[in-house]
Order: structure tokens, then C-alpha cells, then sequence
């Protein structure tokens, strides 16, 4: 994909719900598109969340490694720590 567009897309459960919640809150540029039990998250150059905001919305500690339990693919480059985890494409 050369056209700088990046996605993420998760399985629609209630594990994902504190990972799908951060990405709308944090992400209102992208596109979201709802389809049988899964959320794509699609946007131009960058998406991604911070751990902060998905404690406060999980109302517990989170460790962002859990995201990939319930994510079924993404495109970009991944940039991640403790505190944040972002997918990119420049």
C-alpha cells in the first residue's frame, strides 16, 4: 500500500472493547467500518492509542500487549512501548 493508508482491525468482543474504544477516541479522523465480528480502523499516515487512555477506559492497569489478542491484522509500521502503540506509513 503506497498510498499511505494504515488499518487495524479487531475481533468485535468485549476484550477488544477498551482497545476499539481508544482507537475511536483517540483517532477521530479515521474510518471506521463495523463488520461481523470484527472493527477495521482505517486512516491516512497514523492511528494508535496510549496505555493511559485504555486503563481509564478498561478501569484497570493494561499491559498494550494484550491488544494482540484480540487483533486479526494491521498494515503500517509498527511503533510501540509501555506506553503507546502506533501503526505508521510515510
Amino acid at each position: 500500500m503506497s498510498d499511505g493508508k494504515v488499518f487495524m482491525i479487531f475481533q468485535d468482543t468485549a476484550d477488544a472493547r477498551p482497545f476499539i474504544e481508544a482507537l475511536t477516541q483517540e483517532n477521530p479522523a479515521a474510518t471506521i467500518i463495523h463488520q461481523p465480528g470484527m472493527i477495521r480502523f482505517e486512516a491516512m499516515g497514523e492511528i494508535g492509542i496510549t496505555r493511559a487512555v485504555v486503563e481509564e477506559l478498561a478501569g484497570r492497569d493494561v499491559d498494550l500487549q494484550e491488544l494482540h489478542l484480540t487483533l486479526i491484522s494491521l498494515s503500517g509500521n509498527i511503533d510501540e512501548d509501555d506506553d503507546y502503540f502506533r501503526i505508521t506509513r510515510h
